[in-house]
């Protein structure tokens, strides 16, 4: 496999010590505590705006749940390429694919595979072995779709909009788009110098991410460096994409982060990618100048799907910051 080099002026920054807020999901949900609740809001609005990407903790997402996901997605990839070919017919395949790229011939160092989870109409491809792999994948989608819904009205309280703000964009809820993402990164002695993923935002509104272990790897550009994050299993991340950006009118960035391997042992995540359906509009939250006059936003409407396939489109691995974003600002002139 052809692996990318990294840049010289790619080196990560040591782990963060300050890093990602934890948001304690529970705190949320107390209405009878309402100091606790409203730091909580506070912590969640002041983290969101510095990162771009959040933990979570207490999200009452049972355990069996999470260990039965990393379970199957460990099984999964502990196939030989024969068998995972057997297991998903599309493996390595075009007929497994997303905005017309294939995802397993890469020139990064991943294996991955990438599903559609909602809505269930048209493809429904899923691997055979192990036998549960969807039964336990559907579970955890529907279980984290809850917290999506509770995380979009916090957010937006936390930002002091009106509560369904964000969660409105998500209607039907039958016709929501959750898109699956399994990665492998295997154990790389030059991690130095590959990349397991290139620098890109997502295109969805929120990703939820599981990683199996407590295991670097995951790298975000904040402040013009590149800083490492990495989180126990019994924590998700939220990271913000593209979608939110446009939302909030800019009140939250999407991430710009990569995945590098790491040298002595391998990585695996989870990732759930959430996005309204593809026809809706997506009409940007007012922002107001500080006499509240007037609306300096800086993003327009835009339809969900016509977004994605721009971003699909004109994303490349060159690409050093959010140019496809350009596509939402109000006076973008292609």
């Amino acid at each position: 496999m052809e692996m990318i080099e990294r840049g010289c002026s790619a080196e990560a920054t040591p782990l963060a010590q300050d890093g990602p807020a934890t948001i304690d999901v529970a705190k949320l949900r107390d209405e009878l505590d309402k100091k606790g609740r409203a730091k909580e809001l506070t912590k969640l609005a002041t983290g969101a705006k510095e990162w771009g990407l959040f933990l979570i903790e207490n999200h009452d997402i049972p355990d069996s749940i999470l260990d039965g996901v990393q379970e199957v997605v460990k099984c999964f990839f502990r196939l030989s390429l024969d068998e995972k070919k057997a297991s998903l017919g599309s493996y390595m395949s075009k007929d497994n694919k997303e905005d017309g790229t294939n995802l397993f011939k890469t020139s990064y160092l991943v294996d991955r595979i990438a599903l559609k989870a909602a809505p269930e109409e048209g493809i429904d491809i899923w691997p055979r072995t192990p036998s549960n792999f969807r039964h336990v994948v559907k579970e955890f989608v529907d279980e984290a779709t809850r917290v999506r819904d509770e995380l979009l009205q916090a957010l937006a309280e936390a930002l002091s909009l009106e509560q369904q703000a964000f969660l409105r964009n998500f209607e039907p809820a039958k016709e929501n788009e959750v898109k699956v993402k399994a990665n492998y990164y295997p154990a790389s002695p030059s991690s130095n110098k590959v990349l397991g993923l290139p620098p890109h935002s997502d295109g969805s509104c929120l990703t939820l991410i599981m990683q199996f272990d407590d295991i670097g790897g995951l790298e975000v550009l904040k402040d013009e460096n590149w800083t490492m994050v990495s989180w126990p299993p019994n924590k998700i991340l939220v990271n913000f994409g593209d979608l939110m950006e446009i939302m909030s009118n800019g009140r939250l960035k999407s991430s710009w982060h990569r995945v590098v391997p790491q040298a002595n042992v391998e990585r695996i995540s989870f990732a759930l990618f959430y996005s309204p359906p593809s026809h809706t509009e997506i009409e940007p939250v007012t922002v107001r100048d500080e006499d509240n006059a007037a609306d300096v936003g800086g993003y327009k409407k835009v339809a969900v799907g016509e977004y994605l396939h721009h971003l699909y489109t004109t994303r490349s691995a060159a690409t050093t910051i959010k140019e496809s974003i350009m596509f939402a600002k109000l006076h973008f002139n292609p």
